[in-house]
C-alpha cells in the first residue's frame, strides 16, 4: 500500500484568524475559497499588498484591538466595543484614554503580574 499525502486545508475564517486580519475585509476570493497550510505559509512569508493593508490600517479583529490597547477581549466588550476597528480608531482611543480603558489596562497589568509571580513560584 502507499501513502497519498493529502493537502490541509482550512476555511477562510480560520487562515484570517491565524493571519490576525477581520475576514469580512479580506477580498471575496480569500473568503470564498479554502486555503491550504501551504498557501497560508506563503502569505505569511510573503504578504500579499491587501494583506499588509489590512494589517496597517484595519479593521483589525477583536484580538488585534485588545493587545493593541494592552487589555484583554473581555475588557474590550465591558468597554462597549464590540465592533472591529481600524488603526485610526484604535490611535484616537487611545489618544482620548477613556476611564474604562484606564481601569481595564490596570486589571490588565495585574492579571499579568499575578501570572509572572505563579509562573516564579512554580504554581
Amino acid at each position: 500500500m502507499t501513502s497519498h499525502k493529502t493537502t490541509q486545508t482550512m476555511k477562510p475564517a480560520t487562515a484570517a484568524k491565524k493571519l490576525g486580519v477581520y475576514l469580512e475585509a479580506t477580498p471575496a476570493e480569500f473568503q470564498e475559497g479554502v486555503v491550504s497550510r501551504d498557501e497560508l505559509n506563503a502569505l505569511q512569508a510573503d504578504p500579499p499588498e491587501w494583506l499588509r493593508e489590512l494589517r496597517r490600517t484595519g479593521p483589525h479583529p477583536r484580538p488585534v484591538v485588545a493587545a493593541r490597547l494592552g487589555i484583554s477581549i473581555s475588557g474590550l466588550a465591558r468597554g462597549g466595543i464590540t465592533e472591529p476597528l481600524t488603526t485610526e480608531q484604535i490611535q484616537a482611543l487611545r489618544a482620548a484614554d477613556p476611564e474604562w480603558l484606564q481601569r481595564e489596562r490596570a486589571t490588565q497589568a495585574e492579571v499579568q503580574k499575578e501570572a509572572e509571580r505563579l509562573k516564579s513560584t512554580g504554581s
